[in-house]
């Protein structure tokens, strides 16, 4: 079974913890993990966050209030892209170099840590696009996969 979910939300503080509330709510329903789930809310509040601070700017200001979150279960994997209106990255598919005591630029790094694969881009509009998948474990007894 395959599902998958979109959201377009406001570059706003408060729009990050909806986004990890919902989609922790549908990993508890398709039965996925709770360890597995909590890895990946925690790289989506990151990116999420990431796009609140950064996302806007793009071109002709479009959609520079706004980014999306995109997250799909298909099969065993989990796949989250989050696209904002930003600049994007330096051409780079990996988080840039930071020192430890940084102030900025952890959270791209805690993204690649807490994935299995992770692209850091710009989307075809010219904005900034996070995206990591993570390969799932099945927490013991039913759910929305099994039914």
């Amino acid at each position: 079974m395959s599902i998958w979910w979109s959201l377009h939300l406001r570059r706003e503080a408060a729009s990050v913890p909806l986004a990890r509330r919902l989609f922790l709510g549908t990993m508890e329903t398709a039965g996925v993990d709770p360890d597995v789930s909590y890895e990946l809310s925690v790289a989506l509040t990151e990116a999420c966050a990431n796009a609140v601070e950064h996302g806007g700017g793009g071109a002709a200001g479009r959609g520079s209030e706004a980014y999306r979150v995109t997250a799909f279960l298909d099969g065993e994997t989990c796949r989250i892209e989050v696209t904002d209106a930003g600049p994007g990255f330096p051409g780079v598919p990996t988080a840039p170099a930071v020192r430890p005591d940084a102030e900025h630029g952890r959270g791209l790094r805690l993204i690649e840590e807490l994935s299995d694969h992770v692209h850091f881009g710009r989307s075809g509009r010219g904005g900034a696009v996070v995206s990591f998948d993570k390969i799932l474990k099945w927490k013991d007894g039913p759910s929305l996969l099994m039914a």
